[in-house]
Parts: C-alpha cells; structure tokens; sequence
C-alpha cells in the first residue's frame, strides 16, 4: 500500500474532531479529513497552529521558537487580529484576540447548507471584565475553522455587537504560509493596486505591474483587494490559493533578515521560509451598531503549480486555479 493510501485509510480510522492537549498542556483540537488532510487549532487565541494536506506535508510556518505560553502570541500559523491591525489604534500589537481563551462553542451558527465537512471546530470569544476595561465594547465572536473534502482550509468569523452602543473595529487573518526559498516565491493578484508601505510610515503608492517578488523586507497593506490572491512557490511546484469575503485588504509581510535576528520568538534564518499573506479589513474599520453582526471568510488552497506556472497574467492564473 502506498504512503498516500495507508494515510488516508489511518484519517479515515481516526475521529475526524478531537480535542487534546497540545505544547505546554495548552488544549486544541485537531482536524481531519478522510483523504488524509488535517488541521489544529489551539483554543488560546482561536490559533491555528497546523494545516497539513493529504500527503503530510505543512503548509503553515510556526516559528521553532514559538512561545506556546500566555500572554504571548503564537508566532506563525493563522494569528487572529482583532479588535486591532497593528498600531492603529491604542491597544496592544495586533488587538488581545490572539491572546486569550476561547471556548468551544455550544452554540453555533448553521452549517452552511453545501457543507458535507465533518472536519470543524465552532468557537467563542466573549469578553473579559479585563478587557471591558481596556476595549469597553461588548461582542460575541464566533470563529468556525473547518476542512473542506479536497483538504482546504476555511475560516469563518462573525463578530455581534452585543452592546447598547457602536463600535469599530479593524481585523485580519495574520496567515503565515510555508515556502520553499522566499527569493523563489511570488503574489500574483495584487498587481497595479494602490497599498500602504508601513516601511514608509504607511504612504500611499501604487504597485506597478508586475507580479510581486521578495529581495528585502517587504510590508505593505494592499487596498481594494480581490477576492482571490496566489502565492506561487516555484521550487516546491506549489501554489496557494486564497479566496476571501469580506475583507477588501491584503498584506503581504516578510521581516528580512534584521527584523528576523530583533525577535526572540523567531529563528534568524526562518523568514527564508515564510511569507504572510494576510485576508484584512484594515483602511475602513468595520463598524457595527447594537445588534448587527459582521462576517468575513477566508478559504485556503494548495494546488500543484502545473496549473498555474508560466502565466504572469493574474487574471489568467487565478482563474485557473
């Protein structure tokens, strides 16, 4: 029996929902799929830590100096910013989504109607009289993470003003992809767009247009996104795929080698082998009245890049993925 078969038949053995504990006793639940495709998710943070396809292999980067150990975020896989991007704004980097507990949710919304996953996960964040302190708005926020039957990855979030008053907010999927060689890799969808550079005290430009590749740090906030944006990995042949709704921004971040060696969470030589793509709603904050509730989805795909190789046409590209 071949590797890929007797993986699949082991997934198909294996509960497609389990909950364990995971690095430094911290619980989190992981995700399979029937051909063998698998996720995990820590409950601290609503993090996913792990996307793996039906051959095994990782598709996220985790740092090997991740802190699994509160407060501190995990650096690498699907960090959640929320209620803040970044510094914009007065709270901590990247809002506390990140860094708290999250409950499995008892409650969930419906599984949409085409759904036939039974590889997800429902969880709640609701919170604390600590956070009321520093960020005084009351939500729900209800994250689905769930594995479709060709092994992508979903990520649903609504957000539920539970208040008597508005707020605003600005949010992001900090995904960090695993690549090959950064030098080897390019965005294609993002072409000819305007972005803010936060290398250049976020100003104004536009990309030009050419598909985007890496020679240094790079940190940009893309604006007026499309819904589907590909990374092309050329030496592993691969190409990821994401689909996003409603989240009309995009960065595209790499720390480089300085910013690299500046972090004690991060290996020196590991922003090599990562490139954050990040699904975001971040130039318009997001405000919603009591009651209303908002929803943004981003859905991950990897694809053999036989698909896709040789058409710098993004539009070519991505329609053929």
């Amino acid at each position: 029996m071949s590797s890929d078969k007797s993986a699949a038949v082991a997934a198909a053995t294996l509960p497609p929902v389990d909950l364990r504990k995971g690095v430094n006793g911290l619980d989190k639940v992981v995700l399979r799929e029937a051909r063998g495709s698998s996720a995990e998710v820590y409950l601290y943070g609503g993090h996913v830590t792990s996307w793996k396809n039906d051959h095994g292999e990782e598709l996220l980067f985790v740092s090997s100096k991740a802190i699994f150990k509160p407060p501190k975020a995990i650096r690498g896989g699907i960090p959640i910013c929320f209620p803040q991007f970044s510094n914009v704004g007065t709270l901590e980097q990247h809002g506390f989504a990140r860094n708290r507990i999250w409950a499995i949710d008892t409650d969930p919304p419906p599984l949409p109607t085409n759904s036939t996953s039974k590889a997800y996960v429902n969880l709640i964040l609701k919170p604390s009289d600590e956070d009321l302190k520093i960020w005084p708005h009351r939500f729900e926020f209800r994250l689905r993470v769930a594995l479709g039957p060709g092994g992508d990855l979903m990520l649903t979030s609504r957000i539920r003003n539970t208040d008597e008053k508005p707020f605003s907010f600005t949010f992001a999927y900090h995904t960090y992809f695993s690549v090959s060689d950064i030098s080897e890799v390019r965005v294609e969808g993002l072409e000819t767009l305007d972005y803010l550079d936060n290398l250049q005290n976020r100003e104004r430009c536009t990309e030009q247009g050419d598909a985007i590749t890496f020679e240094g740090e790079f940190d940009k906030i893309y604006l007026g996104t499309p819904t589907k944006i590909a990374i092309i990995d050329h030496e592993k042949k691969r190409t990821f795929v994401i689909r996003k709704d409603g989240l009309p921004d995009a960065v595209v971040w790499n720390p480089w080698d300085k910013k690299a060696k500046a972090m004690t969470d991060f290996g020196d030589e590991e922003y090599k082998y990562m490139l954050c793509v990040e699904s975001a709603a971040i130039e318009k904050s997001i405000t919603l009245k009591p009651g209303e509730e908002w929803k943004g989805r981003q859905e991950l795909s990897a694809v053999p890049s036989s698909y896709c190789s040789g058409q710098l046409d993004p539009e070519k590209v991505l329609q053929s993925c």
